[in-house]
């Protein structure tokens, strides 16, 4: 339960504003899918409500971006292809050579984008020009070190993806695990959330942690990260194509 604030004539009333989701079985549904989406839209209408009506089995379109790193990538790959991600991985794109392999030997197409200073806008014209082509739903940001622009953050707003290497709102930005072991932290974790102009503060859907100590090592927190970054993104994904997640304001509710 979240609740809205609404001012009028300096008087602040507080709305509440309930998040749900419901699974139900039709097949003894006595009208057609779309009789019975009128009847919501009616009854949806005078109680200002948003609502989205899908069959369990349609799943997202998928499009993962990766750099050189492949351990978020391969953990996305092997849970879609043993059925526990019910996603739909339409093609994953790099602006380097180093995942390819990987890529088709699980039979998904792999798109070379590289990208320079001078070329990014043109890199980004061509990141929403596969999107548009594969009709992907979802883009999954798995150890994509690149930062994308604002305006490409607010055409993906909701449906972009990103893993940080780091226990967010704590150590943003580059090297996190360097800023973590200098401060002497006793846990680090994996943050994934939803890109926003922003940058590493978008809405967080999942994290992950494990404790450690002082005898750590920057190379062994990099390792140990290396796991809670591939758990962390895949849940998050997981979540978001089952439509568990709603996003109010700048953080998220979880739906059961």
């Amino acid at each position: 339960m979240a609740h809205l604030l609404l001012k009028h004539r300096n008087i602040v009333t507080l709305i509440p504003k309930l998040f749900s989701r419901i699974a139900f079985d039709d097949r003894n549904l006595t009208v057609s899918a779309n009789e019975f989406k009128e009847a919501l839209d009616k009854l949806a209408k005078p109680l200002h409500m948003e609502y989205k009506l899908r069959n369990k089995t349609d799943v997202p379109n998928v499009v993962i971006a990766v750099s050189k790193d492949d351990h978020c990538l391969v953990s996305l790959l092997t849970k879609w292809k043993s059925g526990v991600l019910p996603i739909n991985i339409v093609a994953v794109l790099s602006n380097h050579k180093d995942c390819e392999s990987l890529t088709d030997w699980h039979g998904v197409p792999f798109h070379h984008l590289p990208l320079t200073k001078d070329t990014k806008a043109e890199q980004e014209a061509q990141i929403l020009d596969l999107l548009k082509t594969c009709n992907a739903d979802l883009l999954v940001l798995a150890r994509y070190m690149q930062i994308l622009s604002d305006d490409l953050c607010q055409k993906l707003g909701g449906r972009a993806i990103n893993i940080h290497h780091s226990f967010l709102p704590s150590f943003k930005g580059a090297r996190p695990y360097h800023q973590a072991h200098a401060r002497g932290v006793k846990v680090i974790g994996a943050t994934a959330h939803y890109v926003t102009a922003n940058l590493d503060e978008g809405p967080i859907i999942a994290q992950e942690v494990k404790p450690i100590n002082h005898t750590f090592t920057i190379e062994q927190m990099v390792h140990m990260g290396h796991d809670l970054e591939a758990t962390a993104l895949s849940h998050a994904v997981r979540i978001h194509a089952e439509q568990r997640v709603c996003i109010n304001g700048d953080k998220t509710v979880i739906l059961a």
